[in-house]
């Protein structure tokens, strides 16, 4: 019976990536997402998996659509948090709006989602959760105290959710991508882009389909003794 994967975000970018990929591997895939309703129905015209529209930052959201995506697909057995948003600007500019849309978003959905799952993984003695974190939130980066710190938050959580679930059958890694080529990256000027892409030792963007790579293997059973991990894939842009 094929295994059931959930990934947040996972209409657009690197989690539509994780999403095909997964799919193409034979799970059963649900994806998420919070608010553009064109690329989700022009994502599931193309692949066929399903989405589901609502605030991965709301818990009641989460409880309620991880039983429908359940009762649709069956017991969730991998859960891909990539959700995130940005919210850039100085520390002195940050409004509290701002700083709470993307913790809410980007940290608290963690919780959110991983809370809907964990008790049902722990009964059948399987799960796989994956965090998508950021190189941002292990160097830091101008502009960004909020996203750095809702990113750098996501590794602690893998590390304590991975020590209390170990002896369920169930890991808890983190991804820390680099700058990976996505429409978000493309929307940065070209001469900023330039700059970027100079302090990557490898002298390229990532590919999104990089960063599904690593979920489809700890997502498997050979990745059955790697958990607690952060696997930084950046180029060598920076070394944890």
């Amino acid at each position: 019976m094929s295994k059931v994967a959930v990934v947040t975000g996972g209409t657009r970018g690197i989690g539509a990536a994780i999403c095909e990929a997964l799919d193409k591997a034979g799970y059963k895939v649900a994806a998420t997402y919070a608010g553009n309703d064109d690329a989700a129905k022009k994502f599931t015209e193309k692949t066929g998996i399903p989405a589901f529209k609502f605030d991965v930052g709301s818990f009641d959201a989460c409880n309620e659509n991880i039983k429908k995506i359940s009762d649709e697909l069956g017991p969730i057995d991998i859960l891909v948090n990539n959700a995130g948003i940005t919210r850039d600007g100085f520390l002195h500019k940050t409004t509290p709006k701002h700083w709470h849309e993307v913790v809410q978003t980007n940290l608290d959905s963690v919780f959110n989602m991983c809370r809907c799952v964990i008790e049902g993984m722990r009964e059948r003695g399987f799960g796989r959760i994956i965090n998508i974190s950021s190189i941002n939130g292990q160097s830091g980066q101008v502009g960004q105290t909020n996203y750095a710190a809702a990113k750098a938050g996501i590794l602690g959580f893998t590390k304590a959710l991975a020590q209390e679930s170990a002896s369920k059958g169930i890991t808890v890694n983190a991804i820390a991508p680099g700058y990976i080529e996505t429409e978000m990256v493309r929307a940065v000027p070209p001469e900023v882009l330039a700059k970027i892409v100079e302090k990557i030792p490898v002298k390229r963007l990532g590919k999104a389909d990089e960063i599904a790579s690593m979920v489809l293997f700890l997502a498997s059973d050979k990745a059955a003794f790697a958990t607690g991990a952060t696997f930084s894939i950046n180029g060598g842009q920076y070394f944890a």
